[in-house]
């Protein structure tokens, strides 16, 4: 007998068209939020470069100006004998001396010394006090006094007064160390020359050991310390100064191959080492 029924085959081409939109349905979903945040990102640029565009290029110019402004609000700092001469001011002092008897009053003589201690001695030149009669010291802050000789090393040329009045403050000089230069080092010279009070002059150390005459009887000045630095009278006892505002010496000569009294380049000074043992002894 034969079987009438028909077998009916499965739709094969639908369920993989199913599958297929199925996987696509899938794909969709993790590539959706992928080319959202790229868009994002690119939408953020966008908005960024709008908001804050990049800044032009600059020009020659535009650099030239900007460096000469910055040049021109940079403030230079102090020079080097400035900043010695401020740090040794308070300590310098102004001398000046009237010898008895004498015509005029022109015949006393004025010089420099400087302060060493506190007790507000001041170290000089001997031959800017060895023949007053009186002895009057001015500081830095207009104190003046009258002062006398407490020691004296007439082979170095050198002496310590005593003001019989200090001022208010006592500012002592910071002793060197003479040592410790070279020919060529950068000094500095501060005093009073030809009554200017308060001078400085700038040069160099030329060199040490030097001699020169002291007196009518031969004897000579030993162990100099010479610098270029310009000094006058006035000058005698006054500081001779590294650039550290240290003394390194005390003025006590210029060389001068005429017969007038004026500066031609070269000075001598008595190395502190030497010159303070006649206060004492002082280390330096």
């Amino acid at each position: 007998m034969q079987n009438n029924d028909q077998v009916v085959q499965p739709d094969v081409g639908a369920g993989a068209a199913n599958g297929r939109l199925a996987r696509l349905r899938r794909l969709a979903r993790r590539i959706v939020p992928f080319i959202g945040a790229i868009v994002a990102v690119l939408i953020g640029l966008w908005l960024y470069q709008a908001v804050f565009p990049e800044p032009a290029p600059l020009e020659v110019a535009d650099v030239d100006d900007r460096v000469a402004q910055a040049m021109a609000s940079a403030t230079p700092p102090p020079a080097v004998a400035s900043l010695v001469y401020n740090y040794i001011l308070p300590s310098l002092v102004y001398l000046q001396t009237e010898i008895a008897d004498a015509e005029s009053p022109e015949e006393g003589s004025v010089g420099s010394g400087v302060v060493i201690n506190g007790d507000g001695h001041i170290l000089t030149s001997l031959h800017v006090v060895s023949d007053a009669e009186t002895i009057q010291v001015f500081f830095s802050d207009g104190t003046h006094s009258a002062a006398e000789i407490i020691s004296v090393q007439p082979e170095i040329d050198i002496a310590v007064l005593a003001p019989q009045q200090l001022p208010e403050v006592v500012v002592p000089a910071v002793l060197g160390n003479p040592g410790a230069v070279r020919v060529g080092d950068e000094t500095f010279a501060v005093g009073n020359p030809l009554g200017l009070a308060g001078s400085l002059s700038a040069g160099v150390i030329s060199g040490f050991n030097r001699s020169i005459p002291l007196d009518e009887d031969g004897n000579r000045l030993e162990g100099l310390i010479q610098f270029d630095a310009a000094v006058n009278p006035g000058n005698s006892g006054g500081p001779l100064l590294n650039r550290q505002g240290q003394v390194i010496g005390i003025v006590t000569a210029l060389a001068n191959p005429s017969e007038q009294n004026f500066f031609t380049g070269i000075g001598f000074a008595v190395p502190i080492a030497v010159a303070a043992e006649a206060a004492g002894g002082f280390e330096y």
